[in-house]
């Protein structure tokens, strides 16, 4: 998890006044609680995605069920240039880490103890009910026709679906992470995984303090 640092220490050893004092008592709470409520252990991995309207909207439903960071796997597809209108202010509130080699980003994810899984129609897959995403767990959607690129899916044996009974097979990527993330939210929830933060408590002021922040001009 990448956790900017907050505080700024200068020559005589004092640190920057909290910039909440530019904020509503309101806005304060807002803030903490929401904080609060961030799993650092879930977060999704996004595939040479190439619309960048399903990546805001990914990101839109990353902030509504609390994961805090994800990740941008592009060597195919354009970088996406991210809209306001479908992520609102919500890509201000998601840490967003760039990746150009699937080998090092997959194994960096297993080095912070995460099961993961591709989302895929192979005949292994699982249901995403079958799924124990109380566990840490890193998400990986592929791209809007291709699915996972070959690179990384040499390196991602486990995938999972969304069970469907019409006459299509697959929904929108964007609207796929949702479902997947609701999921994941309803066993965390039930597991009491929103009643208190997982930040230590440096590290949720650092976190804080940098929230503050975001969309003024400090």
């Amino acid at each position: 998890m990448r956790v900017q640092t907050a505080f700024i220490v200068n020559t005589s050893t004092k640190f920057e006044p909290m910039p909440d004092r530019f904020l509503t008592e309101d806005r304060k709470t807002k803030l903490r609680n929401v904080l609060a409520k961030r799993q650092p252990d879930l977060t999704l991995v996004l595939n040479n995605i190439h619309d960048p309207h399903n990546v805001s909207a990914i990101l839109r439903s990353c902030d509504a069920f609390g994961v805090f960071g994800v990740h941008l796997y592009y060597t195919k597809e354009k970088f996406p240039s991210l809209a306001n209108s479908s992520s609102g202010s919500a890509k201000k509130w998601i840490d967003l880490t760039r990746h150009r080699e699937a080998g090092t980003m997959i194994q960096g994810l297993r080095d912070r103890g995460m099961q993961i899984v591709g989302t895929g129609f192979s005949s292994t897959a699982r249901p995403i009910m079958d799924i124990d995403f109380t566990k840490p767990t890193a998400i990986i959607l592929g791209n809007e026709h291709r699915g996972m690129d070959p690179d990384v899916k040499i390196h991602v044996p486990d995938e999972i679906y969304i069970p469907m009974f019409g006459m299509v097979q697959s929904l929108n990527v964007s609207v796929a992470a949702a479902t997947i993330l609701y999921e994941a939210m309803r066993q965390r929830l039930a597991a009491g995984m929103y009643d208190q933060s997982p930040l230590d408590e440096e590290e949720f002021e650092n976190v804080y303090a940098d929230w503050c922040k975001r969309g003024k001009d400090y």
